[in-house]
């Protein structure tokens, strides 16, 4: 995984690499848009030419050889520990006389969670889910800066971009997302603002779309934006639709995190996945990859099922 002071992540070097090939820029301009050394870029130009999208992926910076890695029988003595009595690094050390950061260090490399991830009794992770589609829809909205027409800066260069993005006035898009809970089904809106009468009509469409795949909507989470919290127009459509309004306490925006996790999705694999010429063009692929996202695209959360079937399995007559 790149550093958090990297310049280029993987997408960054996938837009290197399309501005020399594609594009035909040439090598010196297209390192200075992005803020690296000619060598550097032509580095990534050889590895992708060599390699595929494959080789712009990040790498591991592991040696070849370890020779004071702790041996693998300390690491099944730890695990074996922590399965069978359910303790926590401290009590692990003491009970095999190892140093709390070794202990630490080897659950991690095993990708043994934290204790309170985990029901004691049993072992297995908890994960936090709702039962029934409908139970709980997660709302929120996502601002995302427009593409002028003929390319914003990952198309035209950070300072042709930037500038061109200035003289329009960085007008944005909101798009307004509500996921449910149980089978991360998505509804999608984009809009020109997040004011509360918007955040209204949306969530009553958003009611509508679920009903008609037989999901009745019960509650709705949002995060504390006044939009929701202080808006008339939003607390009628609650009450009128009889349904809960669940805020999230202050500092805690992961208990919205189905909808986040999605806006994130949403940024990662449709409005940075590739080069768009105009906002027209992103904002018309959009139904496409939201249709991909819930008949085709696998969720790890969903046991690798798509939301589509985790709703057919999920969604008895009597939710209807």
């Amino acid at each position: 995984m790149a550093h958090r002071m990297a310049k280029l992540t993987p997408l960054g070097r996938r837009l290197l690499v399309d501005r020399i090939l594609v594009l035909g820029w040439p090598v010196p301009a297209a390192a200075e848009s992005m803020g690296v050394s000619v060598a550097t870029a032509y580095k990534w130009r050889r590895r992708y030419l060599e390699e595929g999208p494959a080789g712009l992926e990040d790498r591991s910076s592991r040696p070849l050889h370890s020779p004071r890695r702790t041996p693998a029988a300390q690491l099944a003595a730890v695990l074996q520990v922590r399965s069978e009595r359910r303790w926590g690094p401290h009590r692990i050390a003491g009970r095999l006389g190892m140093a709390r950061s070794t202990v630490y260090a080897l659950l991690q490399r095993a990708g043994v969670g934290r204790l309170a991830e985990v029901d004691r009794p049993t072992g297995q992770v908890v994960r936090y889910q709702r039962q029934h589609p409908g139970e709980l829809v997660h709302v929120d909205v996502k601002r995302l800066a427009r593409i002028p027409d003929g390319g914003g800066h990952r198309k035209l260069g950070r300072r042709t971009g930037r500038a061109h993005q200035l003289r329009e006035g960085r007008p944005y898009d909101y798009l307004h997302a509500a996921v449910d809970d149980r089978t991360r089904l998505a509804y999608v809106e984009v809009h020109p603002d997040e004011q509360g009468a918007t955040c209204a009509g949306f969530v009553a469409r958003a009611i509508a779309f679920f009903a008609a795949h037989r999901v009745r909507v019960q509650a709705v989470m949002t995060d504390r934006a006044l939009a929701y919290t202080r808006s008339r127009p939003f607390a009628q459509l609650v009450q009128l639709a009889g349904i809960r309004h669940v805020v999230t306490p202050p500092y805690r925006p992961q208990l919205n995190g189905k909808v986040e996790r999605f806006n994130r999705t949403l940024l990662e694999e449709w409005a940075y996945q590739r080069l768009y010429r105009s906002n027209c063009e992103r904002l018309a692929s959009l139904p496409g990859w939201v249709d991909t996202y819930k008949r085709r695209r696998p969720h790890t959360a969903l046991g690798g099922l798509t939301p589509r079937a985790t709703l057919i399995n999920n969604v008895p007559r009597n939710y209807t």
